[in-house]
């Protein structure tokens, strides 16, 4: 990749994200009266549902605190990052301690998962405010969130499964992704040596159980041991995900200069883009049997913003660890489409759900699941790291 066009991704990562990402929530997600942050917002902004995903009050609580520490201290973004942890904190967790998945705009309670998500991004959001503030409160409260995550994942039938056990016994990637994610957040404000630890048991079992190396593929699913599973579940990829779990990889393997495990994860975005490619349309396909079979999964084809994100940094990432052309291309291969089909030229942000063609799903701009994470924490972390090139070379 040549200086020019690093140079030129770099300043066009750094404002789409300030100008056009980040300008849009905070112009619309922001609820001022009853605290934390609307995400089911229209194409132009406007809330069309006042319902809350507790996830996101972690996730922008995050976005804010780290926009704090890595671009510059604007106060704005200091009490935006306050105000997302004080909604969790008032209004999200159970009697037991649990984080609830939604609550109403006033924090009332309205459903409750059994899944641990809103604690994974709740330790997020709580372990960047620590950082930023030095709050010990707040640093306790992402180690307990995050004890409480490795506790509900590591203790057998605390969070109750899909199916029965006894009969089909299966574990699934996302805990280990996300488990990659925290461990090595809290690294940040906890000198516990329990993290890096954490981190070598999880890339560990994430080799040997979920990446089939002989066969290019990570699976979604296996069995207790590693078993694949004559199953859709069992023969499911999801490029998005594996994408995701591949950067993840690859800064734990920067981070301990470990060239080794930045190669090994390297190779699963080749697989990602080798299985999950869609040769007619263009894009990354939601979710692929391994066999060619039908999937079940009705969005199985459409193409999402979030698994787009993931693969431009995972694509530059690579490129940037492992010095491999391939990677460069295959950036801007997911870079050109990627932005020839998702931005919205006239409101701003990105639109969320497309058509297997590029066509548009739906025009909305958020909803319980789309909301100010994936997107800016993808154009922060390229806008960074192109700076880093820009800067070694």
């Amino acid at each position: 990749m040549q200086r020019d066009r690093i140079l030129q991704l770099r300043d066009f990562h750094g404002t789409a994200l300030l100008d056009d990402t980040v300008a849009f929530w905070t112009k619309h997600s922001v609820d001022r009266e009853a605290g934390g942050f609307f995400t089911c917002l229209e194409r132009d902004g406007s809330v069309y549902c006042t319902d809350k995903p507790v996830w996101f009050m972690g996730r922008a609580t995050w976005l804010y605190a780290t926009l704090y520490r890595l671009v510059e201290p604007r106060p704005q973004w200091m009490e935006l990052a306050r105000h997302g942890a004080e909604f969790l904190e008032r209004h999200c967790f159970d009697q037991r301690g649990k984080l609830y998945f939604c609550v109403t705009r006033e924090g009332r309670p309205l459903r409750m998962r059994r899944y641990v998500f809103s604690e994974v991004f709740a330790t997020l959001g709580f372990s960047a405010l620590a950082a930023i503030t030095g709050d010990e409160r707040i640093r306790q409260r992402a180690v307990e969130l995050f004890g409480s995550f490795i506790h509900y994942i590591k203790t057998p039938g605390r969070i109750e499964p899909k199916v029965n056990p006894d009969t089909r016994p299966m574990k699934s990637l996302s805990p280990l992704m996300c488990l990659l994610d925290l461990a090595d957040a809290m690294l940040s404000i906890d000198d516990d040596r329990r993290y890096e630890q954490i981190l070598t048991e999880t890339v560990d079992e994430i080799f040997a159980d979920f990446v089939k190396a002989d066969d290019g593929m990570m699976l979604e699913t296996v069995g207790p041991a590693g078993e694949r599973l004559d199953t859709p579940r069992g023969r499911c990829i999801s490029p998005g995900h594996s994408l995701e779990t591949a950067w993840f990889l690859m800064e734990v393997a920067r981070r301990r200069e470990d060239a080794s495990l930045a190669r090994r994860a390297a190779k699963i975005v080749d697989w990602s883009f080798e299985r999950g490619w869609d040769r007619e349309y263009g894009g990354l396909l939601y979710f692929v049997d391994v066999e060619g079979k039908p999937s079940p999964y009705l969005e199985h084809d459409m193409k999402l913003w979030w698994p787009h994100s993931e693969a431009l940094y995972a694509t530059l990432l690579a490129y940037h660890l492992t010095g491999d052309t391939e990677y460069a291309r295959l950036y801007e291969q997911v870079h050109e489409w990627t932005f020839a089909h998702f931005p919205d030229e006239q409101f701003g942000e990105w639109f969320g759900y497309l058509h297997r063609d590029g066509s548009l799903s739906t025009d909305l701009k958020g909803n319980l699941w789309k909301g100010p994470f994936h997107i800016p924490r993808s154009q922060l972390l390229c806008w960074k790291l192109l700076e880093r090139i820009t800067s070694e070379s």
